[in-house]
């Protein structure tokens, strides 16, 4: 993540608008030589009618006033109860590759195909933004049904001049087809999202857990411990901060961030911030031994890898290799204590077919088990593993894992759900991202937003529950000890989308450890006062903030 979750300098550089910024970039060239042509009709909409696409619920119309080109576009009108999913059936040749394409504006827009690929963005600012993704069809298949959507609750959102390229088109378009929109787009179709990302915000497995087992690293004393992200190799808004100026407040300081020299080749570097970048910024010297202080007073620093920038895909035995040595290295030169895992956008995603998370069998996801436990293996039970998913990766998997029994959903819902799972046993804490979240289901069966103290008393009651994966209750994710686990939030309105004033956090916090001051949200999993504690994005935000974050973590839990 550079601006890393910059995490997040700009509300609109989210994690989530990492994920959609690598989905975004998906555009691919048609097989063959054949000249392309459109097979969808009435992909502008132009014809002032849905026909001869089909919405669900009556959830889809024709509008003025917000067409990308010309006079008309679809308006999706997503609701707490349906996604407002609309969709095209058309004939296709077998063994073809084609493009599908539109351009959308809204929150959590998604387009795809059924039974094959799909991309979504979280946001578009308010502007139109292209989502493009190419499929080949099967040795039999002669028809395709594409869609777009919305998201749960998240409101209206609109497509225009949705098309599906492809070789062979029809030589004579239907009488209903769009007529041709003018070539210049209105001055709503600039480009999307800030171009300022954020870097925050992300295997063979063993034999079936025991929950009851105690995790491999025991609470710091007193029981609750607070961890924050040093911007180490990035300067933005808040400011660098020197390790030694780290307040001793925080127990442990992920390095933010180690970054793939590739996407898929598995090699990791960590950079530090050069001093164009970093005014006042320390010597490597100075850098090591004020880690070393650090954990000479019991603190833990570990180096956090990912972020938004961060896309990392161990798709080969090869990558996992560079990735252990490459890691291993970086460790030993700063003396490091372990490892966070922040891995997001499409670093991690499931191979359709693959539905079982205790099994599972994507190379990027087994890889990446195999690889850490390797670590951990070298380094023995100092070694800290924290990771620091989005509720997309993990809390979604309630609902939806990967691209379904049917294939067309998203295949990064839950993915992160098999590494949680195949590295249990070794994993010192789990701090979800509560915030650039879309609307999530709790165990309540009832959607929760982002920015108050339901949504983290439902996302959290979550992993420590348990809960089934796709609703199947015969494949349940088991709940991890509260001493595992820490709630993500971002520590001021700069960090990120669903800051909460101290307040809202103490009223969480009273939720989950002691019972009492819940809210509409009730924890199926009792009380527990040894939650772990909290996390945030970020230390330099905190201290931007004059400390709120870290000020109210120790006025709460002493």
């Amino acid at each position: 993540m550079r601006t890393p979750r910059r995490k997040r300098l700009l509300a609109a550089g989210t994690a989530w608008a990492v994920a959609a910024a690598g989905a975004v970039a998906l555009s691919f060239g048609l097989a063959g030589s054949a000249s392309a042509g459109e097979f969808l009709v009435n992909g502008g909409f132009e014809s002032n009618s849905l026909n001869p696409w089909t919405c669900t619920g009556s959830t889809g119309s024709v509008v003025t006033g917000h067409a990308r080109t010309g006079t008309y576009a679809l308006a999706g009108a997503a609701s707490a109860a349906d996604t407002a999913q609309c969709t095209q059936t058309v004939a296709v040749a077998p063994n073809t590759t084609y493009t599908l394409s539109a351009y959308v504006n809204g929150a959590y827009v998604y387009l795809g195909v059924n039974g094959g690929t799909s991309t979504w963005t979280p946001s578009t600012g308010g502007a139109y933004q292209k989502l493009s993704v190419s499929f080949t069809t099967t040795a039999t298949q002669t028809s395709a049904t594409v869609f777009t959507h919305g998201w749960y609750g998240q409101g209206t959102y609109y497509a225009d001049d949705v098309s599906l390229d492809g070789p062979g088109a029809p030589a004579s378009p239907s009488a209903s087809a769009s007529p041709s929109k003018s070539a210049s787009p209105s001055p709503s179709a600039s480009a999307s999202a800030s171009t300022s990302p954020s870097t925050s915000a992300s295997p063979s497995t063993s034999a079936s857990p025991s929950t009851s087992g105690s995790p491999t690293t025991p609470p710091p004393p007193g029981g609750h411990a607070l961890v924050g992200y040093l911007h180490a190799s990035f300067a933005n808004g808040a400011g660098y901060l020197k390790m030694s100026d780290v307040p001793d407040s925080w127990d442990i300081i992920d390095l933010a961030f180690g970054e793939p020299d590739s996407i898929t080749g598995g090699t990791i570097h960590f950079n530090r911030c050069p001093a164009t970048e970093c005014p006042g910024v320390e010597s490597d010297a100075d850098f090591k031994a004020a880690i070393a202080a650090k954990q000479a007073k019991g603190k833990k620093v570990l180096l956090s890898i990912g972020g938004q920038n961060g896309e990392v895909q161990l798709t080969t035995a090869g990558a996992r290799d560079n990735f252990v040595n490459s890691v291993s290295a970086i460790i030993d030169k700063w003396g490091l204590d372990g490892l966070d895992i922040d891995f997001e956008g499409h670093s991690l995603s499931l191979n359709t077919g693959d539905n079982d998370f205790k099994n599972p069998t994507t190379p990027v996801i087994t890889n990446l088990i195999s690889a850490v436990k390797t670590l951990k293996a070298k380094y023995g039970a100092k070694f800290q593993l924290t990771m620091a998913p989005e509720t997309f990766f993990v809390q979604l998997g309630y609902q939806y894992y990967g691209s379904g029994p049917w294939g067309g959903q998203d295949p990064r819902a839950g993915a992160f759900l098999p590494v949680i799972y195949g590295l249990r046993d070794d994993l010192t804490l789990l701090h979800v991202q509560d915030y650039n979240s879309g609307s999530i289901m709790g165990l309540d069966n009832q959607y929760h937003n982002m920015g108050s103290a339901d949504f983290h008393v439902a996302m959290t009651d979550m992993l420590l529950s348990g809960f089934p994966v796709a609703g199947n209750t015969n494949n349940v994710f088991p709940a991890l000890k509260p001493s595992q686990v820490a709630i993500g939030m971002p520590a001021n309105t700069y960090a990120g989308n669903g800051y909460v004033a101290p307040a809202v956090v103490n009223q969480a916090l009273d939720c989950l450890t002691k019972g009492t001051g819940c809210g509409s949200y009730s924890p199926r999993a009792g009380k527990q006062p040894n939650l772990r504690g909290l996390m945030t994005w970020s230390i330099n935000w905190d201290n931007y903030n004059n400390n709120e974050f870290s000020k109210n973590f120790h006025s709460y839990f002493g």
